[in-house]
């Protein structure tokens, strides 16, 4: 009798003690022995991916808004707070860097990838969805910011208030002036006892010609000021234009791709609505797809039935080929046909680098992992190459030498390979000498990634007053105009 008592209890404490420890380990606060409602609801949504219905919510309820910034000046921790308080995520524990999803995002500390977030607020006996977009700050990810800004109505513009406007400010400022969106002023860092609130407020008045009164001033860290700037987003950005009356017009400004679901495509509903089931097609390859799933990133991906005009969310389309999804693309019903939208400038490369498989056998899995990775960084511009040392390999280009560092390392963590990259280079423009050149190159002027895949000519940087004359077939000068700087060097191309 005595085990058998011992065996009930046992049963008993492994019954009750194991959901405890599982609720306690879960961030779910317990309030006098019952669970938040809102917590559980949420937790239960990101575990089951229950359906979310957004019928309720009238268009003129919807924000759609970007955080820009230089980089450093406290987004990602601004994006932490907006998170919490409006019951996104829990206050308990430490939240840092939620947005920031990659690998290369935590260690470095710096935000890499544009990143949505659907967000719930109360807001005068209404509730609004505030549709979040999380921008990099560092030059070398500009076109992350201005696609993502073609998804918004309205901007957060956010300043330190110790280090004040710094370049990627007014950078960000003109694309968000140019795109005619309202700009909202915040002062951060408020709290730091080197902070100059005053004289960078009369900075941004200067530079940008707004109203000190306009800027509001917060602590991101210590959650000063979060529900000022909620309120500011409300009713100073305009809910999203469209109608649902119209027929589907869906603009696709984001991607990443899933080894399992195939390309997954974020995007914003223009006109009309879209559901599970519909067909669509793409303006871009002239392909229909049928739609699997649609939701909203909550800031985990939130199943919806539905999606309505000025709503921001991700849609499956059993895309399994990433050349099959364009940035920048527009989606429609198969059989109600629109005019595409403007869509993307492509970005304009500054540096370029040869990547090379470190074996032959392995160059169709890089190939694989690299037109999967640019489908989630579409900056990246690709052409084939070839090296006698090396192997066949691609020349890539890259916004800057961190982008080509990250990327380089996102190759690595995310896709399990390893790739020798050679010396970055500019682009350079060629002027082809002799009239044989000339006929061989089909013209007078061509434009080259690699310098060494020609010998006799004049080259000129494409971007500098940069001129480099070739003397010989072997040795060139390199003269940069309006200063008194010449390098001698040798040319790798064999003498013809």
């Amino acid at each position: 009798m005595v085990w058998r008592e011992k065996l009930v209890k046992f049963l008993m404490f492994k019954l009750i003690a194991g959901p405890i420890a599982r609720l306690k380990s879960s961030n779910i606060p317990i309030l006098n022995g019952q669970h938040n409602h809102k917590h559980l609801l949420r937790s239960f949504h990101s575990s089951t991916k229950d359906k979310l219905d957004l019928s309720s919510i009238p268009q003129d309820k919807i924000r759609n808004f970007s955080i820009i910034a230089h980089v450093d000046h406290g987004k990602s921790t601004l994006a932490d707070r907006l998170l919490e308080t409006t019951g996104v995520i829990s206050r308990e524990g430490k939240n840092e860097q939620v947005l920031d999803k990659l690998q290369v995002e935590r260690e470095r500390g710096i935000t890499v990838k544009a990143q949505t977030a659907s967000l719930f607020y109360d807001y005068s006996g209404a509730t609004y969805l505030l549709n979040l977009i999380d921008t990099p700050g560092h030059v070398d990810f500009h076109y992350e910011v201005s696609r993502s800004l073609a998804a918004c109505q309205g901007v957060i513009l956010l300043v330190d208030a110790n280090q004040g406007v710094q370049a990627q400010t007014v950078a960000n400022f003109f694309l968000a002036f140019e795109a005619d969106l309202t700009i909202i002023p915040v002062l951060n860092k408020i709290d730091l006892k080197l902070a100059r609130p005053d004289l960078v407020k009369k900075q941004i008045e200067n530079l940008f010609d707004i109203s000190s009164s306009d800027i509001l001033k917060i602590s991101a860290k210590n959650g000063i000021g979060i529900d000022d700037v909620l309120q500011s987003v409300i009713e100073k950005i305009a809910p999203p234009p469209g109608s649902m009356d119209k027929p589907l017009k869906m603009l696709l400004f984001d991607s990443w791709y899933d080894q399992h679901r195939g390309a997954i495509a974020n995007i914003l509903v223009k006109d009309g609505t879209v559901s599970k089931g519909d067909i669509v097609k793409s303006a871009h390859s002239g392909k229909s797809y049928q739609v699997q799933e649609l939701g909203i990133m909550h800031p985990d991906p939130v199943v919806v039935p539905q999606l309505y005009p000025g709503q921001v969310g991700y849609i499956i389309c059993n895309m399994r080929s990433a050349t099959e999804i364009q940035i920048g693309d527009t989606l429609y019903h198969e059989k109600n046909p629109v005019k595409p939208l403007p869509g993307f400038k492509p970005a304009k490369p500054m540096v370029y680098a040869g990547v090379f498989p470190n074996d032959q056998s392995e160059y169709p899995a890089l190939k694989s992992a690299i037109e999967r990775l640019t489908l989630n960084d579409s900056s990246v511009s690709i052409h084939p190459d070839s090296s006698v040392a090396l192997g066949q390999g691609w020349r890539l280009g890259f916004l800057g030498l961190l982008h080509m560092d990250v990327f380089n390392q996102r190759l690595e963590q995310e896709h399990n390979t390893s790739v020798v990259m050679t010396a970055p280079n500019v682009p350079y423009k060629v002027k082809i000498i002799g009239t044989k050149n000339i006929k061989s190159y089909q013209g007078e002027e061509i434009t080259i990634l690699n310098p060494c895949q020609v010998s006799r000519c004049i080259l000129t940087h494409a971007g500098c007053h940069v001129v480099l004359l070739c003397k010989s077939m072997h040795t060139c000068i390199l003269t940069h105009v309006g200063c008194h700087v010449v390098l001698l060097f040798s040319c790798l191309m064999p003498q013809s």
